[in-house]
């Protein structure tokens, strides 16, 4: 596989058959090879994980699918006002948390979100990537307590499914802005499920946080890949 992270929670991930589109909201696309088909992703309506024009993408050069959190409504008013058309609007298809569809080219199972929408568990060319979308062990200081006893109560039964699975490759919410606490999801996830890599991300710019994740729980390492830029590769 071939990963660029496209700022944020946003990345494209390269196989064999297919492109596949998480997130993207800023900036500019690398290219995708001719011809290959493009599943786009986006996990909730927050505009840090979503932007109207990626249904621009379905531009004809390429197969396009969308599959979409639900949150986001595809009404008619939605769709003037994004100015998606009913050809475009018909390759969607909008997932609620323990539902799966199957694509021309991978396998899609949605897992429900602590924030809005739902986290992507897709199975493409036998490997298998999540993306974690705004799941995550929200603990925030300073926020009633019964919240975040609900919030970690909530976290690790909407993670449960990924129990002792084998995921190739997994982005998952490191956030700063927690504190320490920021690096309780992803440790969390790490001890869950077999990772074999882990791609940091809503980092919100601050990729030092990384390092400091890594020195905690050093255990971590060998999995744990830091981004430290847009537009950054990996090949896995």
């Amino acid at each position: 596989m071939r990963v660029t992270f496209l700022e944020h929670s946003g990345f494209l991930v390269e196989t064999g058959s297919a492109a596949l589109l998480f997130d993207w909201w800023k900036g500019e696309l690398p290219a995708v090879a001719p011809g290959v088909p493009l599943c786009v992703f986006v996990s909730h309506w927050h505009e840090d994980h979503f932007s109207p024009r990626v249904f621009s993408l379905d531009d004809g050069a390429r197969e396009v699918r969308f599959v979409l959190g639900h949150g986001i409504r595809l009404s008619e008013r939605n769709l003037e006002r994004w100015g998606v058309s009913q050809g475009t609007a018909e390759k969607c298809r909008v997932l609620r948390g323990g539902e799966r569809c199957a694509l021309p080219w991978c396998g899609v199972e949605a897992l429900s979100s602590t924030d809005e929408g739902v986290a992507f568990l897709v199975s493409v060319d036998g490997k298998t990537v999540f993306h974690a979308g705004d799941l995550n062990w929200w603990h925030w200081e300073g926020e009633d307590k019964a919240w975040n006893h609900n919030m970690a109560a909530n976290f690790k039964r909407f993670a449960e499914p990924l129990r002792g699975r084998r995921i190739d490759l997994a982005m998952l919410p490191l956030d700063s802005r927690l504190g320490e606490a920021g690096f309780w999801g992803p440790k969390y996830f790490l001890e869950l499920a077999e990772i074999r890599t882990f791609l940091p991300m809503h980092q919100w710019g601050d990729f030092g946080f990384t390092g400091m994740f890594l020195e905690r729980y050093p255990e971590f390492v060998g999995r744990t890949v830091p981004v430290e830029h847009d537009k950054q590769q990996f090949i896995l």
